[in-house]
């Protein structure tokens, strides 16, 4: 499609770029007084309806926009909504959290809104130089946000290990699409003479191994690109070896962009990784089977990191006593989880994948909504600052419970939903090692039911550090029960959520 009519499929990105310039022109204009924080609050909240009724004005079906730089398509939609989901609970929380200075709102509002088009962009790109320079903006931008708190050692501390592990994540990646260029001369996946094509077909096949010396080489020299590739994927989604950033960055920055971080950016990477590989070495047959094209094991690639990725989740997590660090450790262990739907290299694995990030929206965002809470109210982040917390805030408590039974896969809660789907696709799809990983996978789960509680003993069963009622605003307290009410409600059922994830990814239906 060329470019003037690929703009029609472009009008979010163009409102969220207007957004930018226009937060900063009001943060500007406003005058700093009492009301400066809902002026700006509202006006960011105006701007993310505009982008979601622009996003819900987008034409069904599939489009290449832009020559093959980007596509239009139901997963580039489903994950659209998500991102958005988060930035609206994060324009929500920031306001009243204490951690965002009321002079600096709009600005933070602005590099939001910045954040977000790059992740817009990551989930459509479908060319190498797109999948880089989205990646990009969004690591630039939450370089600056991680670091908003100019005068709090550890903000500026986390922001620096950002950049240094962020420019070295982005160095492999680039790296490794360049061999990727060298090997069949395009940075196209999709199309006819994109990647795929050249992999799906033999001559080319042929060539390649020709040039190489031999398939074997040839086979390896992709293989290296492939792990290359995954260095940047890997880093936004916290995967090991590329997590290192994640606990300093999670305890250093503002707890409302914590919250984003730990799931906007990590959809993103996963919109990423889905479409580079399913439609590079996967191809549809009629049935809506995945069939494995130019044998490069990448399944079990994925499947070696996310066996790595949610055991040292799990293990540094037990040993955590700052809660914004556990929940990083925690984070790190459910990106283990998703890759293990990435792994199953399937229709019903990627379908768990999306569930599953929907899910671990509600659960994340409301965990640190309460770390918010009890911080401002305590002046900690400890899990002893949650002792007795059931006796001062019930209701902040008992969601917190719900979260973080959720978070450890436990019925007749949501997360045991996501959970389940992700290992059945494994089990589905068949084979030792896919069982194996399966295996792997509910003994993590079971240790992290031994941190999760920690937290459940220090607010029900520690004694209290003040019986007096702790302050929670209203606004919180109803996030915090709209939050937990769908965690409770998928979990008996989530026939919408499958449905949903069956319309953007097509092919059978997950158990």
């Amino acid at each position: 499609m060329d470019n003037l009519a690929s703009l029609r499929f472009f009008l979010p990105e163009s409102i969220l770029t207007v957004a930018v310039l226009a937060m900063f022109v009001q943060d500007l204009l406003t005058r700093r007084s009492a009301r400066r924080v809902v002026y700006l609050t509202a006006g960011a909240l105006v701007w993310l309806a505009i982008v979601a009724f622009a996003t819900l004005q987008m034409p069904a079906g599939t489009a290449s926009l832009f020559g093959g730089l980007l596509q239009h398509d139901p997963l580039r939609m489903f994950f659209t909504w998500v991102f958005l989901g988060a930035t609206l609970l994060t324009i929500v929380i920031a306001p009243n959290s204490g951690q965002i200075s009321p002079n600096r709102l709009g600005e933070f509002f602005a590099l939001l809104f910045a954040l977000v088009l790059g992740m817009y962009l990551m989930a459509s790109a479908s060319d190498l130089l797109t999948i880089y320079l989205s990646i990009e903006t969004v690591s630039l931008v939450s370089y600056v946000l991680t670091g908003f708190r100019r005068g709090d050692r550890k903000s500026n501390e986390a922001a620096l290990k950002y950049v240094i592990y962020g420019g070295v994540a982005s160095g492999v990646m680039l790296y490794g699409m360049s061999l990727l260029y060298g090997l069949f001369a395009t940075t196209r996946i999709l199309g006819e003479a994109g990647i795929a094509a050249q992999l799906s077909d033999v001559t080319s096949r042929i060539f390649l191994a020709h040039a190489f010396g031999g398939q074997p080489a040839a086979q390896l020299a992709l293989i290296v690109a492939i792990v290359f590739v995954l260095a940047g994927v890997g880093y936004k989604i916290a995967s090991v070896p590329f997590h290192m950033w994640c606990p300093d960055v999670y305890e250093g920055a503002p707890t409302p962009f914590t919250a984003f971080l730990s799931v906007g950016p990590k959809a993103a990477g996963f919109a990423v990784a889905i479409r580079f590989f399913f439609a590079t070495f996967e191809r549809q047959l009629p049935d809506g089977a995945f069939a494995q094209v130019g044998d490069v094991p990448w399944p079990a690639i994925i499947g070696i990191i996310s066996a790595a990725t949610m055991t040292l989740g799990n293990l540094t997590a037990l040993v955590q006593t700052n809660l914004k660090r556990m929940l990083a450790y925690s984070s790190i262990a459910h990106a283990g989880y998703l890759l293990m739907g990435l792994a199953a290299a399937s229709a019903a694995g990627v379908q768990s994948i999306l569930v599953y990030l929907v899910i671990y929206l509600f659960m994340n965002v409301g965990a640190f909504l309460v770390v918010i809470a009890v911080a401002n109210a305590r002046g900690g982040e400890q899990i002893s600052d949650f002792r007795g917390l059931s006796v001062a805030a019930p209701v902040t408590a008992l969601t917190l419970a719900v979260f973080l039974f959720s978070l450890t896969g436990l019925p007749p809660l949501a997360g045991f939903t996501g959970k389940y789907l992700v290992f059945a696709a494994l089990v589905q799809r068949g084979g030792f090692w896919n069982v194996i990983l399966a295996v792997i996978g509910v003994l993590n789960s079971a240790i992290s039911l031994f941190y999760y509680a920690k937290i459940i003993k220090a607010m029900y069963l520690d004694e209290p550090l003040d019986r007096t009622p702790m302050r929670v605003p209203r606004l919180y307290t109803g996030l915090l029960v709209a939050l937990a009410v769908p965690l409770l409600v998928f979990g008996v059922y989530w026939g919408p959520l499958v449905r949903w994830a069956s319309t953007a990814f097509g092919g059978p239906t997950p158990i």
